[in-house]
């Protein structure tokens, strides 16, 4: 049993934002049926899907990971006919999600108001870059956008250096992110009012709700907190070093890790008097920093790790490839295989949502464009061989 496996999803999303949400809530057992026109399909079945190298058979990585778990029904929407199946759906559906720029829902009959009509329980959830509301929220965004005007990239890159987005696109999973949160909300409040609601998500105030503790920082003392690279504005050391191999990460944050540090390396320049509490060392970091340095280049990374143990905060700086093989992501089932409907399988990240009741974790291969129809139409909506053979004849359905 999965804890969503009562939930019907009806996702009208594309490209990443959207789709990374509607897939969390599809990992945790919501049915969760993509609505796709009938000749394209959403746009990001064609992200990667010629590219030799991320692809299985003309399906992208994008559209492998971010569809598992999820049945695709396509419905020309454009049509009275293609609306009205989907108004069907809607009545025996919990939750519509999307993903298009504001505006679009209304323009397609799938906005908040006229499915609220059709079933008051339905929940509908929108993601947008800028929200809804407030003076500018006709401006198109993708992550870069989010990622910039919400302040994260101020904070991202070297002291003096040129600001950098974050190597993960935040902006657009960030959004998906709040969405499947919010979503979870709504259902539970509709548990204890029997009513649907709207969730507008945006992709901006995601990024501003992760600033956090800097935001406020920045509000008490008026300064911006600024770029340090992979260093801390607080904590000596706390950094990346370059080794033999990988680099290495120190996050020393007490005391006693410093102490103990300092024993492993067996460094006599390292213990001084003043470097024992945190002031002293943050005092002379840049030296403690470079000798740190001078020291850690000369064995390789694996070396460091096996010395310091359990003992003293480290790791690795893995690169997919690492981080896709340690044990510890691979033991908490953090890697699963998904196959492409032809049969070929591969690995990509699980699910990260670990709960006691979970009983069984489920990866169905991403669908193909509207391999999912008939099924759909006839368990949901009771329509036969005869009448759905009759709009397939018209291009109603595909």
């Amino acid at each position: 049993m999965r804890p969503l496996d009562n939930v019907i999803i009806l996702d009208f999303t594309h490209m990443l934002s959207g789709p990374y949400g509607t897939m969390l809530l599809a990992d945790l057992g919501a049915r969760t049926i993509k609505i796709e026109p009938v000749k394209t399909g959403e746009g990001t079945r064609k992200l990667l899907a010629k590219d030799p190298d991320h692809s299985i058979e003309g399906m992208g990585a994008y559209f492998l990971t971010l569809a598992r778990n999820k049945q695709s029904v396509a419905v020309d929407l454009k049509t009275e006919e293609g609306r009205a199946l989907v108004y069907d759906l809607v009545r025996k559906a919990d939750i519509v999600v999307d993903n298009y720029s504001r505006g679009v829902t209304g323009r397609l009959g799938i906005d908040h108001a006229t499915l609220s009509a059709i079933n008051p329980r339905i929940i509908t959830c929108s993601v947008t870059g800028f929200g809804e509301t407030g003076p500018n929220p006709d401006r198109p965004a993708f992550d870069l956008v989010a990622q910039g005007i919400g302040g994260g990239m101020s904070l991202t890159g070297e002291a003096g250096g040129t600001p950098l987005r974050a190597g993960i696109p935040i902006g657009d999973l960030g959004g998906g992110l709040f969405a499947a949160i919010g979503i979870l909300a709504a259902l539970n409040q509709r548990n204890l009012t029997g009513q649907g609601q709207h969730i507008d998500i945006s992709m901006l105030d995601c990024q501003l709700s992760m600033l956090n503790y800097m935001a406020t920082m920045q509000s008490l003392s008026g300064r911006e907190p600024g770029r340090s690279g992979n260093g801390h504005f607080v904590h000596v050391p706390y950094n990346t070093y370059r080794t033999k191999t990988r680099h290495v990460i120190l996050a020393v944050i007490t005391d006693q890790f410093w102490q103990r540090l300092v024993d492993i390396l067996d460094a006599p320049d390292l213990r001084k008097d003043a470097y024992l509490t945190q002031p002293g060392r943050w005092a002379d970091r840049d030296v403690i920093n470079a000798r740190l340095q001078e020291i850690l280049e000369t064995e390789s990374c694996e070396h460091w790790l096996a010395r310091f143990g359990n003992q003293i905060p480290c790791a690795p700086v893995n690169d997919i490839a690492h981080a896709m093989a340690d044990e510890q992501i691979r033991g908490r089932g953090m890697v699963v295989e998904v196959a492409h409907p032809s049969g070929r399988r591969v690995e990509m990240p699980g699910n990260p949502v670990k709960m006691s009741g979970m009983t069984e974790q489920v990866f169905t291969a991403p669908p193909l464009l509207g391999s999912h129809t008939d099924q759909v139409l006839e368990e949901l909506l009771g329509l036969g061989t005869e009448a759905r053979g009759a709009l397939r004849a018209r291009g109603i359905i595909g």
